[in-house]
Parts: structure tokens; sequence; C-alpha cells
């Protein structure tokens, strides 16, 4: 397990070379299995790797499915949705045929009924992700593993795909992949930008309980995460 931190002078530079990194799984996953998945995450800081990456023309963008790591439990039409994002951003231009699973299914909680329709969705996915793209908060979250979430135990251990949870720090209700089934890819990327979230990961790499920096479940996962982070 190696844990590559590469930094890089501007925000453009890093969201070229991530989209770069992303469109090279996607292809080989293309040519070895014959479509590619890729979770990616929402927030503000990903936006111009999205526009990045649905720029992309070598790929064969229909034979690809993008979904969310995570998501807030809100309709695509509020400019707090994830979906919304991904929509406007990436699935664009060349990027627009490829495929979208939301999370979000309707209802204003994700109870048992609203995630097990979810996840019949998400069981048409790819066993094996091309690539996931992890985004971090400033309080150690990353997808919607929460300090204090209600099912945070079951996020990090369960089979998944997906599960609900609510946390303090959420805001509203929210529906995530588990940690196994992320692990499940060609390539783990951790997007993140700012001094303040690199004191964070230096904390995360740190001694220290899981439940208070939930990152560290991804450090210490055994996987190889690749760290693009500028200032």
């Amino acid at each position: 397990m190696t844990i590559e931190r590469r930094t890089f002078a501007d925000k453009p530079t890093l969201a070229k070379e991530l989209a770069e990194a992303v469109a090279d799984r996607i292809r080989t996953a293309i040519a070895g299995r014959g479509m590619a998945a890729i979770a990616v995450s929402g927030g503000s800081t990903p936006a111009r790797f999205f526009q990045a990456l649905g720029k992309t023309k070598d790929v064969e963008w229909t034979k690809v499915i993008v979904t969310l790591v995570d998501e807030r439990w809100v309709d695509e039409t509020s400019d707090r949705s994830n979906a919304l994002l991904v929509n406007e951003k990436m699935l664009q231009g060349p990027a627009a045929v490829a495929r979208f699973f939301p999370l979000y299914s309707g209802g204003d909680e994700p109870g048992m009924t609203e995630v097990a329709k979810t996840n019949a969705l998400l069981a048409d996915l790819p066993e094996q992700f091309a690539a996931v793209v992890l985004g971090m908060g400033g309080d150690g979250h990353t997808a919607s593993f929460f300090p204090g979430g209600d099912t945070l135990s079951e996020a990090l251990t369960s089979a998944g795909p997906a599960i609900a949870i609510h946390a303090p720090g959420a805001g509203e209700p929210r529906i995530t992949f588990t940690l196994p089934r992320l692990l499940h890819t060609d390539g783990l990327y951790l997007h993140i930008e700012g001094e303040e979230k690199a004191v964070v990961l230096d904390a995360a790499l740190g001694d220290g309980p899981v439940e208070d920096l939930p990152i560290r479940a991804v450090l210490r996962s055994g996987q190889n995460v690749t760290v693009y982070w500028c200032p």
C-alpha cells in the first residue's frame, strides 16, 4: 500500500492532470472489460476536474457509467445536488452520451424503500470501478463518512453498495457508497485543495481513531491512494 502525494502549482493544472489520469483508467477498463464505471465526489472542489474530463474526446463515452460516491438527499434540481453539478459540468460535450447512475431516488428521507431502490440501480454497475475520486472536508470526512454519523461504522465495513447516513456536520440526510464497495477500483484518488486540507491530511496520516477523521479509513485500507493537491 502506498500513499502518493502529487502537488500542483494551481487548480487548472491539477484538474487537467487528474482528468488525464482518470481518462487513462477509463480507456484501460474499456479495453480490458468492455466498459468503465467511475465514481466521483461532489462539492465545489471538483468542478474544474469535471469540465476537463468531460471535454476528453478520445474516450468511448457510450461505454462509460458515471456515478457519485455520495449524495445529499435532495432533488437533482437543487443547487445542493451533486448530481446537478456532474450533469452541468461533466456530462456535456463528448461526455454527454455517458450513462449517469444517480443515488437519490425520491422522497424526503433515504428510508429502507428508497435506499433499496438506489441499490437496485447500482447492482447494474460493473463489479470493479475504473476510478474512484474522493474529496475530503475540513472535518476529515470523505464520501459521507462523517464524524458522528449514525451509520458510520456500517458505512466503513459493510458490502453495501450504498447506505443512508445522518450526521451533525452533513446538513441534509445523505446516501453514500460504503468503503468496501469503493475500494473495488483500479485507481483510487483523493482530490484536495488549499492549505487547510493539507493540514487535515497530515493529521489523518498520523495516529488517532478513524471516528475522529474518517478519511483515515481510506488511508489505512491497504489500497494505493494517489493524492492530488494544490494550494
